[in-house]
């Protein structure tokens, strides 16, 4: 059997193919499987990385500007859309694939619609709840459609074509009890730890907030701190600490530029801090940790809010806009939670009921259901 896989752009899209695409090589250690990303992209180095090939087309993303340089820029994507089918029909000519999946980004576009027009069985999976662009223009083309959210089925046309799967979870999240990766980190068990991430390059508003955040925390914060800072960010946010609060490190906060062993840290957490991007919500209902949301303003059709929300009004959640984040407010915030050891328990417990651990399974058999129809 062979599988190819189309995605890109962000983690998010890239590691749920790569959970499927682990999963179907222990089911079939014979099959052969290709994922196909967009040049220059994140995909090059994390598919790789996870010993599967990949094969590049070159694609633009959409600009909703209504001006003259938004005409032109969608010029240009239309003009990379022609090139990369063109890309995408050779690249499958050339593999033959039992059935084409897309777990998200433009490139999806392309690949999956010329693997339609041949004949070949498709599906994407959306992940959040939300449908974006790319899911929205394919979901008249493909076979299935797979979601992350059940909030998100409303939004589609085509109902007998939908199935509520959940995102699937890198099994290294399940290998830590929260015990065993606290003793990994040499934390105590009853200390509180805290987990800040906001992504792999960071987040300057956020770097910001949580530079108040630990200079109002002092040397009494009642919690340990780990902080992700990202690539873009460190440097100037150890540099702002070491000028206001120069015993951060001895007060408990760990600044870290990129947290390599994010399975363990998570496990570790009591409490989180994130965006809402639908991979990060996935893998913290999968772990059941409490949460405190500042989605991205930033993304297209503002998905992380409406992420965020479905956790939030689920009861394993809480949600600070950016535009409005108050430092005090938050430390005070975490604290309340901390202290409460039952508001702790009951969002976790309401993390617990959204996951779907079984996403990784049901997204494997519903491919594997179009490879018995092809």
């Amino acid at each position: 059997m062979r599988f190819m896989f189309a995605c890109g752009g962000t983690a998010g899209h890239i590691n749920p193919a790569i959970a499927v695409a682990g999963r179907l090589r222990e089911l079939m250690p014979d099959c052969e499987i290709l994922f196909v990303g967009c040049v220059r992209q994140m995909e090059t180095v994390l598919v790789p990385k996870s010993g599967y090939d990949i094969k590049t087309v070159r694609v633009c993303n959409i600009s909703r500007e209504k001006s003259i340089i938004g005409i032109l820029h969608n010029i240009k994507a239309t003009y990379f859309l022609v090139k990369s089918t063109i890309q995408s029909r050779r690249i499958i000519k050339q593999f033959k694939p039992d059935v084409v999946i897309g777990t998200g980004g433009y490139v999806c576009y392309p690949v999956l619609k010329s693997a339609s027009k041949m004949g070949i069985p498709t599906a994407v999976h959306e992940s959040n709840a939300v449908p974006g662009l790319t899911t929205k223009m394919l979901s008249k083309i493909v076979d299935k459609i797979m979601l992350g959210f059940a909030e998100s089925k409303k939004y589609y046309k085509y109902q007998e074509k939908t199935c509520v799967t959940g995102t699937p979870v890198r099994g290294e999240f399940a290998t830590y009890s929260k015990k065993k990766a606290k003793a990994e980190l040499g934390i105590s068990e009853n200390t509180p730890l805290v987990v800040s991430v906001w992504g792999s390059l960071g987040a300057a508003n956020m770097n910001a907030a949580m530079c108040k955040l630990i200079k109002l925390a002092g040397d009494n914060a009642g919690f340990k701190l780990i902080h992700s800072a990202g690539s873009e960010g460190y440097a100037e946010m150890v540099t702002a600490l070491q000028e206001t609060v120069p015993d951060y490190e001895k007060n408990g906060m760990d600044v870290r530029e990129y947290i390599y062993d994010m399975p363990r840290v998570m496990a570790a957490a009591d409490l989180v801090l994130c965006r809402a991007g639908a991979s990060t919500v996935s893998e913290l209902t999968f772990m059941h940790k409490p949460t405190v949301f500042v989605p991205s303003p930033y993304v297209t059709n503002n998905h992380q809010y409406k992420n965020a929300k479905v956790v939030e009004d689920a009861g394993g959640a809480i949600i600070f806009e950016e535009k409005s984040l108050d430092a005090a407010q938050l430390l005070e915030k975490v604290r309340s939670i901390l202290s409460d050891k039952s508001e702790l328990e009951a969002m976790s417990e309401a993390m617990a009921k959204l996951a779907k651990p079984e996403a990784t399974d049901i997204i494997t058999e519903q491919i594997l259901s179009l490879c018995e129809k092809s």
